[in-house]
């Protein structure tokens, strides 16, 4: 089939007759140090146009992934998005003009589009496929025949020996002979297809699975040679394939980083994270992309995942704090066997069907500005309590603490920061550096104080969970309540957002940060209100927590944030 021309190849692709060209004129506005992506797993591309416009450009996201949009096998699971049946755009998170919707809207909120793409190998199945292509194992009808996959039709057996990883079937998934100059013209064809619409970077799944050489080749075909370029490259000790030997053509995903961070954040010590990063044996910074956890590997309990609680949030105010990498911070759904997005991946609000949004939560969240802030900053003022309290600065921009201990921390820190006034965007807190650059303060136990010259006021609230994406004012509720097997937290108050004081219309919180559950209310400005928090058991018993009624208000824009913890 390598007598094919260029002109065929790409009319076969996307269905369409493809015209290569640069990307649209619709672009982003140039990162910077904006270097955080947004995961959004399985999200439909309204929703994540949605996201662009309400969260991530306003949390100064740089980037956005989405999953694969090219034609898949059918089924509701979430893997069916990496089994290709052709290039085609049209799966149930939508079709073309949805794709190229999602672009333009994220790129007018300044938030570039990376695209999940799926070029290491095919269905390995039958029948009809999300866009009604017809395909069988092996043949996938104007686009690729036995004779474009490789001889190697087996399953990958030896990870000793880079022939068989880059030749043979990852769990039965037919192998696309990408040394074949045909198939890689047909890959250029629907990448550049994609920068048609405006994408501005890919991530490479399997890229393990294709050799270097192939991929530089395919790249080096497209529209934009330079364009973003992220490969999936998991390492192992003893493996023929690792992932320095992609960090030519791109940057890789660094698995170790993910992986250490669970073992540090479940039983080690965070003392031990004061040389992160390179001295580790990890892929130089520059080459990194970072993350805690991702679809396959929380699926597969190798790193933490939102069921971690603390360690979950914490490992994410770390990552996003520390000058290595650059960071993702994966979006997804409750996840449990093979299902897929709820809602065929309609995000109708977050925090609702089992969507947990995790690239709002207020810890995660707030931390991207810290991150751009800090720039290429580097560390200063390490500190550390031995055990699992540390410290550190990023130069004269930015300081944060964590403190991962059972119990509270109160202590003087050193930082660089200018004398001043600057908002904890971890709590929403005022903190005050003397003209020592110390401050003192109190860190409840598995809680994070971060500060940066980007925030010198509170009034500006900043990103965080938030039920009613619409709700521009009201209460940010998080309190510090351990619970026992069954039992969770609500809140309830003299407001009838808040069930007027009837436990049976309390409303609960979310305990993703367990054990600080967590929940945002939308109410008028300027309200008074008081509340109080309660505690329910699996057979419906009331506990209320002791002391009289706390009482807030909500400020005239934004919302009031309430850091408080359970009173026995």
């Amino acid at each position: 089939m390598a007598n094919k021309t260029v002109a065929t190849a790409l009319a076969l692709v996307a269905g369409a007759a493809v015209v290569v060209t640069a990307p649209g004129t619709a672009q982003a506005d140039p990162p910077g140090d904006k270097d955080v992506t947004a995961v959004m797993f399985e999200w439909n591309f309204d929703s994540v146009a949605k996201a662009c416009t309400d969260d991530l450009g306003p949390a100064g996201y740089g980037y956005v992934q989405v999953s694969p949009p090219n034609e898949r096998v059918q089924g509701p699971q979430w893997w069916t998005a990496y089994q290709p049946v052709s290039y085609k755009i049209g799966t149930r998170l939508g079709d073309r003009t949805a794709f190229k919707n999602m672009i333009d809207t994220c790129h007018a909120a300044g938030v570039k589009v990376v695209v999940d793409t799926v070029i290491n190998h095919m269905a390995n199945s039958a029948g009809t496929g999300t866009a009604g292509s017809s395909y069988s194992k092996y043949n996938y009808p104007g686009l690729y025949s036995s004779s474009d996959l490789d001889d190697c039709t087996r399953d990958i057996d030896n990870y000793g020996d880079s022939w068989n990883v880059h030749h043979c079937e990852l769990s039965g998934l037919p192998d696309l002979d990408t040394g074949e100059e045909y198939v890689r013209k047909t890959i250029a064809g629907y990448l550049n297809d994609l920068l048609s619409l405006g994408a501005d970077g890919f991530r490479v799944d399997a890229a393990k699975h294709i050799p270097p050489g192939d991929l530089a080749n395919i790249k080096g075909r497209l529209s934009n040679p330079g364009v973003y370029w992220k490969q999936e490259t998991i390492g192992a000790p003893g493996e023929a394939v690792q992932p320095g030997q992609y960090t030519g053509i791109g940057d890789v995903q660094e698995f170790s980083f993910a992986k250490d961070l669970k073992r540090i954040f479940s039983g080690e010590k965070l003392a031990y994270l004061k040389n992160f990063g390179e001295a580790w044996g990890y892929v130089p910074s520059g080459k990194a992309a970072t993350f805690v956890t991702n679809h396959d590997t929380e699926r597969h309990n190798t790193t933490l995942t939102y069921k971690d609680g603390a360690n979950y949030t914490l490992a994410h105010v770390f990552m996003l704090a520390w000058p290595y990498g650059s960071p993702d911070v994966h979006s997804g759904y409750e996840f449990s066997n093979d299902a897929g997005g709820p809602n065929n991946g309609q995000v109708k609000a977050c925090y609702t069907d089992g969507w947990k949004c995790q690239h709002a939560w207020r810890e995660i969240a707030s931390m991207v500005k810290f991150r751009n802030t800090a720039g290429s900053a580097g560390v200063t003022n390490w500190w550390d309590n031995g055990n699992n309290a540390i410290a550190f600065g990023r130069g004269d921009k930015a300081y944060v603490a964590i403190n991962h201990e059972s119990g509270s921390l109160n202590r003087t820190f050193q930082t660089s920061l200018p004398a001043g006034t600057y908002c904890d965007v971890q709590s929403g807190k005022p903190v005050t550096v003397n003209g020592s650059g110390q401050f003192t303060a109190t860190l409840g136990g598995n809680t994070a104080l971060a500060l940066h010259t980007g925030a010198t006021s509170c009034s500006d609230t900043g990103p965080g969970p938030n039920p009613d994406p619409e709700a521009k004012a009201g209460a940010s509720f998080s309190v510090d309540a351990t619970t026992a097997w069954g039992e969770n937290i609500y809140v309830t108050g003299d407001n009838a957002a808040l069930g007027s004081w009837n436990p049976a219309a309390a409303l609960k919180l979310d305990p993703a940060s367990y054990p600080v559950w967590k929940l945002d209310v939308a109410l008028p400005a300027g309200t008074s209100f008081a509340y109080k928090y309660l505690r329910k058991d699996a057979s419906g018993k009331v506990t209320w927590e002791s002391g009289g009624n706390r009482t807030a208000t909500v400020p005239t824009s934004g919302k009031t944030l309430l850091s408080d913890s359970w009173r026995s």
